[in-house]
């Protein structure tokens, strides 16, 4: 240190002094406030972009929430939906087997008035014939029996014998 004071120069100095404060002030008239802007905008740059991504975050928060309450509403109409395409389908078939039931109830019954009627059909055919048989035979009989006068009178008392006086 001693040597720095031996040695000093009070023009070396004055110089050195008078070149630094023309650099400090070249500097704060020319680069200062371009680099205290640039920095400046920097950390606006910064702070806005934080402040989109914060934004953007909570957006995409808000997003998910809506994405999963929608999902969650379409879920619900879905099963709506299914429930009622079942309660309609039940609802069909069940009309559908009390129409089944119902037209074969009605076929069943027609079915039954046809037999029946068929039947009474054929019942009363079948006494016609045997009605027609019945006459014929006893025609054939009667010829026969009236053919003699002794089997004649037989068949008169037989008659009489079978009739009962009250």
């Amino acid at each position: 240190m001693e040597k720095l004071l031996n040695e000093f120069s009070i023009g070396l100095f004055f110089w050195q002094t008078l070149l630094f404060g023309l650099l400090l002030f070249l500097l704060w008239k020319f680069a200062w406030k371009p680099i205290l802007n640039a920095v400046n905008d920097r950390e606006d740059g910064i702070k806005d972009a934080l402040a989109a991504a914060e934004n953007a975050k909570k957006e995409m928060q808000n997003v998910t929430a809506d994405s999963e309450k929608l999902l969650k509403e379409a879920r619900a109409e879905r099963e709506a939906l299914l429930k009622e395409a079942r309660e309609i389908k039940n609802t069909i078939v069940s009309d559908a087997k009390e129409l089944a039931k119902t037209e074969g109830d009605k076929i069943i019954k027609q079915a039954q008035a046809a037999i029946e009627s068929e039947k009474k059909a054929a019942v009363a055919d079948i006494k016609n014939q045997v009605a027609n048989l019945s006459v014929e035979i006893a025609e054939k009989v009667i010829k026969e029996e009236l053919s003699d006068k002794s089997k004649q009178l037989k068949l008169v008392e037989g008659m009489l014998g079978d009739i009962k006086l009250n």
